[in-house]
């Protein structure tokens, strides 16, 4: 009876936070659709109701993590402040995303499944573009491609030098204030 109770209430929502849970804690290629459904407790049938495999189920929590990212980078840009401030924001809150939210950008960046692999492109290109249209738009210098991809690199460095070190963004904000300042030498 608990069992049907479970499947009748169960959410993508609910099934995105458990397969994310399990993901970060086993690697994505070590989790099965049956496990995510006994940390559930329902039937992996319930899954495939939401989810027509795991790549699908694992594409909609990144798109879900990428949405997270994208509204950091929106608020940013709409803050009625200088472009430079803008620029240190951006980079900044690149960072102290990916430091609070460490098994987000895990599984965001650093998976390196072929099957998942397929299944991502569209999300992350989307916010990737609206970054780096951001960083070119607000610098001084009319920066190239390979600019702003290099700021981007940069930043992931920066990141997962400290993912699994750190509690959080808090704890390097000094350094990190340091990285940003020196990035904006280049840019601004």
């Amino acid at each position: 009876m608990a069992r049907r109770k479970v499947e009748e209430e169960l959410t993508k929502e609910m099934i995105i936070a458990a397969a994310r849970e399990l993901f970060v804690l086993k690697g994505y290629e070590n989790v099965s659709m049956r496990q995510i459904a006994k940390q559930l407790r329902c039937s992996h049938a319930a899954i495939y109701y939401h989810f027509k495999n795991k790549a699908e189920l694992f594409y909609a929590l990144v798109v879900s993590q990428f949405d997270e990212l994208e509204k950091t980078l929106d608020e940013i840009l709409n803050k009625d402040i200088e472009n430079h401030e803008k620029l240190k924001f951006i980079l900044l809150g690149y960072i102290e995303f990916g430091l609070n939210h460490q098994s987000h950008y895990e599984t965001m960046f650093l998976t390196k499944d072929e099957e998942v692999r397929n299944f991502l492109n569209e999300k992350p290109m989307i916010v990737y573009e609206k970054f780096a249209q951001s960083i070119y738009s607000l610098s001084k210098h009319k920066l190239k491609l390979q600019d702003i991809w290099s700021i981007f690199l940069s930043l992931h460095g920066f990141v997962s030098h400290y993912l699994g070190h750190v509690s959080g963004f808090e704890e390097v904000k000094e350094a990190a204030s340091h990285h940003v300042n020196f990035l904006l030498k280049g840019i601004y």
